[in-house]
């Protein structure tokens, strides 16, 4: 187990693998091997677009700050000519330990990436920093401190605008839409409210059980984030943030493969996120498996410690080191009232990681708000692998897209 750097902080996490190991040993040999692997979980994001049948580019995108991202795009529909008079693009953000995968993990009438680009959209998809596909800099190496200097403000800062920038570049258009999950909506907030010029080019934030403090949180993996930072440095050190190494995550999902096993794995899932069984495919959890605990680095980890501990969402705590870097002996607000972009969010009422109080909190802070909605019954997940979110979100979204074009 050497993959994995530090214990496992998580119960959820711990129950997840031991289950798995319990059960890989008394099952059947027979019964494991009518087990059907989905081929996704081995695949990059580009061969997971190409598998279903759609067209596929991947760039690496350069930050300002030297950091390599890889961007994936799915420029047409199933089988279509590429017509670049087609509708506007898209640029889809990831949540905290995910990637770019999430967008297309489920079958292409379930996964938004699809569904976007069938309706004629032209679908970027992001990766911050620091994930399994972007993990080069220009003049750093990964196992280089300097390398994992960053935090959540990094990315909504340097990321955000290298990837619309290159967007907008390439596509000659003028404006984007944008879709956050999670975090990917938290650095929306930082990068529209710092930078004027980076707002601009959004049409509409569409913004997905947006993260904002954790200070509600009950899932357990998110009480890691109340550990002193003295301890969190010793568990994961002060580079990588690591839950699972990547042979761990292979194994689990190769166990997850089985269908003796996937409603376990579905259940550990949802350890995470909230329980809402009904609504996850319980036949693709191998796939979410292999991409969920993704990385980050720790000092993201530790930037979201400061906030679920105090409540408040602002800059990077560097404690006696604040005077010189912000000119104040504590870190600055952001300013969430400062972004004029029209936002359309969605929650979930059975979200354990974004709870109600939490987005109560976010939506009074709020000054472009277009549209709201709480979906009472849904968890943190629901809002990228819910089988009916096709039906309850992503057709809102399109609505929301035709009225503001």
């Amino acid at each position: 187990m050497e993959e994995i750097k530090g214990p496992f902080t998580c119960s959820s996490m711990r129950f997840f693998f031991i289950m798995l190991v319990i059960q890989g040993n008394v099952i059947p040999e027979e019964a494991k091997s009518r087990a059907e692997i989905n081929p996704e979980q081995f695949m990059n994001i580009s061969e997971k677009i190409l598998y279903w049948g759609y067209p596929s580019e991947e760039y690496n995108v350069l930050t300002e700050d030297g950091y390599y991202l890889s961007v994936n795009r799915i420029p047409a529909g199933k089988e279509k000519a590429i017509d670049p008079s087609s509708k506007s693009a898209i640029l889809l953000m990831h949540g905290l330990v995910l990637e770019g995968s999430v967008w297309v993990a489920n079958l292409p009438h379930q996964s938004l990436g699809f569904i976007l680009a069938d309706a004629g959209y032209d679908v970027w998809i992001g990766n911050n920093r620091g994930n399994f596909w972007s993990r080069r800099h220009k003049h750093l190496t990964i196992d280089q401190e300097e390398f994992w200097d960053f935090s959540f403000h990094e990315m909504g800062i340097y990321d955000l605008s290298a990837i619309v920038n290159f967007i907008l570049e390439k596509t000659g258009q003028e404006k984007i839409y944008y879709v956050g999950h999670e975090q990917g909506s938290t650095i929306a907030f930082i990068g529209f409210s710092i930078l004027p010029q980076l707002a601009e080019k959004i049409k509409i934030f569409f913004a997905l059980g947006p993260v904002y403090t954790f200070y509600y949180s009950v899932s357990p993996i998110v009480q890691i984030l109340l550990l002193p930072e003295a301890t969190f440095k010793v568990i994961f050190g002060t580079k990588e943030l690591c839950l699972l190494g990547p042979q761990i995550r292979k194994f689990l999902a190769r166990e997850c493969s089985s269908q003796f096993v996937d409603g376990i794995c579905k259940k550990a899932l949802s350890l995470v996120s909230g329980f809402n069984l009904k609504n996850l495919n319980e036949s693709r959890s191998d796939v979410y498996v292999s991409m969920f605990p993704d990385y980050t680095s720790v000092k993201t980890g530790i930037h979201w410690s400061q906030s679920r501990k105090t409540g408040e969402f602002r800059y990077f705590d560097y404690g006696s080191k604040n005077k010189e870097i912000y000119n104040q002996t504590t870190p600055p607000f952001y300013s969430i009232e400062e972004v004029v972009v029209p936002i359309a969010l969605w929650s979930g009422g059975h979200d354990w990681i974004c709870q109600p109080k939490e987005t109560a909190a976010l939506l009074s802070r709020i000054t472009s708000l277009i549209h709201y909605e709480e979906l009472p019954d849904w968890t943190h997940w629901d809002f990228i692998w819910g089988i009916d979110a096709h039906q309850r979100m992503y057709r809102e979204m399109l609505d929301l897209m035709e009225k503001y074009p």
